[in-house]
């Protein structure tokens, strides 16, 4: 793939996060109240906005987003980001019992309001939480200088509170109080 393509299908991945997750205005589409928009509605609407979307480069972002972002339901006429909205859909996920730890990656300049209010998931439905350190840093560093939080999820399994995992692989939680970070870590 030429690095033109490449550079093209990552703007055009931002653009439909963007509409999938926060604001489907952006190419005047609807979701449905689990996320879903119609695919040829979504190629129209990005069409609209002045970009070049068709099936077939669609197809070849989805398959190949790296954070495995969006899937199409089973008869590949609807499309949706599998987690990370901040506008209200109910995407159903697998209530799973959590590794013993994850991760949370941040920047280091929000670990002082962390320690005073917890991990808090903001604009988003769920706090995220990775599985290994080296995604969290990533996601860290999207913010600035990371910091990376060691979440005791075992303990706050034990304690009563819900685990879900997207169909990507992203653990999520409800705001999760300070006492279950284990550690911080500020890598370089």
């Amino acid at each position: 793939m030429s690095n033109k393509i490449k550079n093209d299908d990552v703007s055009l991945g931002r653009f439909i996060s963007l509409v999938l997750r926060h604001e489907p205005s952006a190419a005047g589409i609807k979701l449905d109240s689990e996320g879903w928009a119609d695919v040829n509605a979504l190629i129209k609407g990005v069409c609209s906005t002045g970009r070049k979307l068709d099936r077939e480069t669609l197809d070849r972002i989805v398959r190949e987003n790296n954070k495995q972002r969006y899937s199409y339901n089973e008869d590949g006429t609807k499309i949706r980001a599998n987690q990370g909205h901040s506008i209200d859909v109910h995407i159903d996920m697998k209530v799973e019992i959590p590794p013993a730890v994850l991760y949370h990656g941040t920047s280091a300049d929000t670990i002082d309001k962390i320690k005073s209010g917890g991990i808090k998931k903001m604009s988003r439905q769920y706090v995220h939480l990775s599985k290994d350190m080296d995604t969290a840093v990533k996601v860290g560093k999207r913010h600035g200088k990371p910091a990376v939080l060691v979440i005791d999820t075992a303990k706050m399994s034990a304690d009563g509170y819900v685990f879900r995992i997207s169909d990507n692989g992203v653990w999520q939680s409800e705001d999760i109080p300070f006492s279950y970070v284990s550690e911080i870590r500020f890598p370089e």
